[in-house]
């Protein structure tokens, strides 16, 4: 395909539910607008890069069995109750068992996450190629054109969701609901999905029709109607809109997506005001994702330099050590992270839209610290959100000392972050590996192999990372291949060494930036990469007596028992919908919270484990440190008071 169709493909990808941008060629034919933003890198298709094993493919082999675990005609009840597909069976209703929690038929948001899982079952089908997620994803998009079609005998026009249109019509008369279009969102994006990567047509028609049953809708309203409306949260349906437009050039999609512009709250930021403060983190995210979307399909300036402080901002003044941000949902005062340690920090679903994000400030600029960011917040956050035994996921990731992750349940609890989970654990290798027109760049640090077709190149990646700072890549080419590498010098290390052949190579970057190796590339020819790792601090930007311990980029948490948990896990009660914001830690009033020692000498106070990879032990304190992300069902410590 021409340079000029693959720049199409990538744009749509780079945005679309956070996805893998596409190799030249899958989506040839489908995508019909040009980019006219600047790009400097673009994304491989996720059909390109395999993982191989690690703990990321772990997650996804255990996500996958949940997906799969959920019987499509109970992910499509709610849908087919509402639609009154039902009604001419015997009796008038389904035998179908009916899902819990924010599924449940009393649940306005319900509908969600079957977008989420069609997306999640389109990452899985390109990630791994297995007929199975296919299969499962013809199902649902057939019942969902059933669906639609009996909506459109009864005259909706092309509406399509879990709920009745009187939601809609109660978020346009300013009237209290929980966020209608937000669901819409996830079942567009899944839609999308399911056309680019599964190449069902039928999902392109049904959300084509959707599209025209909202613009019917929302074409009327006055301006006044428009702003009362968009005041409740819309998730990224301005995004969907906007990629709907890029696939089939119809004006009207791009109308519906400046619709969702926020007035409120995007017109501060073109005037790099911050102003986020108790703002809900997961409303405003998705916002700033439309502006890149808009930055990148009509080379809008501000809506790019919208997007830059935003990102710099959240990153500079909102964010943890660990790469997530909020307290309860919402931005906290800039500069006020020791006064935000809670049970409640760290919505899942903020941290996957800051990545989805990334993502985009990645490609248009190629800058390291992007990321860098983002392997922060994938291993110390994503990563760690599911559980090992159970598959299950947590929605906050609580910094409240002696806290604990509190999981989801399998059918009764279908919160945002776990829709949002059905994505992240299906799509690591989505940031892997990005390259210019000539150029490879190797960004993360994940056992996986990579299939570059148009250059005839293979590169197979393998690493015991994080354990160590160890990377091998493997190179196998069909022909010569000129190329410059370019590999990832993290700004967590120095001194890093890299070897072709067994040769060492100068090394002139520093960190937080581009290695580059530059050559005529041979069949064969590997790579070797040493990044060493060491002891750091993070302190709290309000509060340097307030510290984290990290490894490399790894956080470290203090290790801190069961007493007083919840047994066999602190599952969360499948009656509320909302029990993990009020869950009761109940944290033992003896926990110790604090560390003597200096913070400039750490190897003097802390010490490896002799016979466990990434295990320390504090002296004289009996604390045992891990990495955040692998403590599970218990308690731990992430930040530390200094005793002095």
């Amino acid at each position: 395909m021409e340079r000029l169709s693959f720049l199409f493909a990538f744009f749509l990808y780079c945005s679309i539910a956070n996805a893998q941008s596409v190799y030249p060629g899958q989506h040839e034919g489908k995508i019909k607008l040009p980019v006219e933003g600047e790009v400097r890198v673009y994304a491989f298709d996720m059909k390109d890069v395999r993982l191989l094993e690690s703990p990321f493919r772990e997650n996804m082999e255990r996500e996958s069995k949940w997906i799969l675990s959920l019987d499509v005609d109970r992910l499509l009840h709610s849908f087919r109750t509402s639609a009154g597909v039902y009604a001419g069976l015997e009796g008038g209703y389904s035998s179908v068992k009916k899902l819990g929690g924010w599924e449940s038929l009393d649940c306005e948001l319900r509908g969600h996450t079957t977008g989420h899982i069609m997306s999640g079952l389109a990452y899985l089908y390109a990630s791994t190629g297995d007929e199975v997620y296919k299969l499962k994803s013809d199902s649902l998009i057939g019942g969902l054109t059933e669906v639609q079609n009996t909506l459109l005998e009864n005259g909706q026009k092309g509406y399509l969701s879990a709920y009745p249109e009187n939601l809609i019509n109660r978020n346009i008369a300013g009237q209290r609901v929980w966020a209608p279009w937000y669901t819409l969102h996830k079942i567009y994006s899944g839609l999308i999905d399911q056309y680019l990567y599964c190449n069902n047509k039928q999902a392109l028609e049904i959300v084509t029709k959707t599209a025209e049953w909202a613009y019917g809708k929302l074409s009327p309203l006055t301006e006044e109607q428009r702003r009362l409306m968009i005041r409740n949260e819309f998730g990224g349906v301005n995004e969907s809109f906007y990629n709907l437009y890029s696939i089939t050039g119809n004006p009207n999609h791009k109308k519906l997506a400046e619709f969702f512009y926020h007035n409120a709250v995007i017109d501060p930021l073109a005037e790099r005001e911050d102003s986020l403060y108790f703002k809900h983190a997961n409303t405003f995210i998705p916002k700033v994702i439309g502006e890149a979307r808009n930055y990148e399909l009509h080379a809008s300036e501000r809506s790019k330099d919208i997007a830059e402080f935003f990102w710099q901002t959240v990153i500079d003044h909102q964010t943890y050590c660990t790469g997530g941000n909020s307290h309860k949902e919402k931005f906290i005062h800039s500069d006020k992270i020791s006064e935000n340690l809670t049970g409640y920090t760290q919505e899942t679903c903020n941290t996957n839209n800051m990545l989805k994000l990334t993502r985009h400030l990645f490609c248009w600029s190629a800058d390291a610290k992007y990321a860098d960011f983002y392997e922060r917040a994938l291993y110390n956050h994503i990563l760690g959100q599911q559980d090992p035994e159970s598959g299950m996921v947590a929605y906050f990731l609580p910094l409240l000392p002696g806290a604990h992750k509190v999981y989801s349940t399998p059918e009764q609890s279908f919160w945002c972050c776990v829709g949002t989970g059905f994505e992240n654990h299906a799509k690591y290798n989505e940031a892997i590996y990005y390259h210019t027109d000539d150029g490879l760049y190797v960004n993360l640090f994940i056992p996986s192999e990579l299939t570059w077709r148009e250059k005839g190149l293979e590169v197979r990646q393998e690493t015991d990372f994080p354990n160590d700072g160890k990377v091998s890549l493997t190179l196998r080419v069909e022909k010569e291949l000129k190329m410059p590498l370019y590999l990832r010098y993290p700004s967590w290390t120095k001194n890093v060494e890299v070897k072709v052949n067994g040769k060492k190579v100068s090394v002139k970057q520093k960190p937080s930036d581009y290695i580059v190796v530059e050559r005529t590339w041979k069949d064969g020819d590997e790579i070797e990469v040493n990044y060493p790792m060491s002891l750091q601090v993070w302190e709290a930007n309000d509060n340097p007596d307030k510290f984290a311990v990290m490894y490399g980029p790894l956080v470290l948490a203090g290790v801190m028992g069961t007493e007083g948990m919840v047994t066999p896990a602190p599952y969360s009660n499948p009656a509320l919908h909302n029990d993990y914001y009020t869950y009761d830690y109940n944290v033992p009033a003896d926990m110790k919270t604090g560390l003597k020692l200096d913070k400039k000498k750490l190897n003097r106070h802390i010490k490896p484990s002799d016979s466990e990879k990434l295990v320390f032990f504090v002296d004289d304190e009996n604390i045992r440190l891990e990495p955040i992300y692998k403590i599970h069902r218990q308690r731990y410590v992430v930040y530390w008071d200094l005793i002095k």
